[in-house]
C-alpha cells in the first residue's frame, strides 16, 4: 500500500505543477522525505500525510480511492476500502467508497491489542463513534477516556488527540468524521 500512496502522491504533486520542493515546504518536511513516500521506500504517519492531503487540497481517503467509481447506495462488507497507514497499527475500512459531496466520512476500524495511532493528531471538524467490541483508550486535550461496548465519543478534531487498545482483545469501532477530513 506505501506504493498506491506514493503513485497518488506523485500524481496529485505533478497535476499541480508543484515539485518535491515546494510540496516540501507546504508541507514543512525535506523534498527528500517526499521522495522517499513517493517511491514506496518510506510511509508518512498520519500527521504528516494530513498536512500533505492539506497542501494538495485533498481529503487522506483520495490516497486509496479509485477516481471514477459510482457510489453505490450499499456497501457490501467484501466491497470495504481498506485505508493504510502503516504508522497506525489498526486495520481502517471506509464505508463508503467517496466522500465528495459528502458531510460525513464513516470507517468501520479493528485495534489489535497494544496497537493504536501511535500519536496525538489533529484536523478540521469532530469526530463520533461507537465501541462495538473491546475497550478503546481515546485521549483527547491531555485527557483519558475508556470506551466500551455500546458507548459512544464525540470531540472537536481540532483537539490533540489519540487512541490506543491497551485491552487483551481486538477493538471494534464505527467511526464517523465531518467533515470528510480524512
Amino acid at each position: 500500500m506505501p506504493d498506491e500512496i506514493g503513485q497518488k502522491l506523485r500524481a496529485m504533486r505533478e497535476t499541480r505543477r508543484l515539485t518535491l520542493k515546494q510540496l516540501a515546504d507546504r508541507v514543512g518536511c525535506t523534498g527528500a522525505h517526499l521522495s522517499q513516500v513517493e517511491n514506496g521506500h518510506t510511509s508518512p504517519s498520519i500527521a504528516t500525510l494530513r498536512k500533505i492531503a492539506d497542501a494538495l487540497g485533498v481529503n487522506i481517503v483520495d490516497f486509496f480511492r479509485d477516481e471514477d467509481e459510482e457510489e453505490p447506495v450499499v456497501t457490501r462488507v467484501e466491497d470495504r476500502r481498506d485505508v493504510f497507514v502503516r504508522k497506525w497499527n489498526a486495520r481502517v475500512q471506509q464505508l463508503v467508497r467517496s466522500t465528495q459531496g459528502k458531510l460525513i466520512q464513516p470507517f468501520y476500524t479493528v485495534v489489535a491489542p497494544g496497537q493504536g495511532s501511535g500519536e496525538a493528531y489533529t484536523h478540521a471538524g469532530e469526530e463520533f463513534g461507537v465501541v462495538i467490541k473491546g475497550r478503546l483508550t481515546i485521549t483527547v486535550g491531555g485527557a483519558r477516556y475508556e470506551v466500551g461496548p455500546g458507548e459512544s465519543f464525540y470531540y472537536s478534531s481540532r483537539i490533540p488527540h489519540d487512541w490506543t487498545n491497551e485491552g487483551q482483545e481486538d477493538v471494534e469501532v464505527v467511526w464517523v468524521v465531518a467533515p470528510p477530513s480524512w
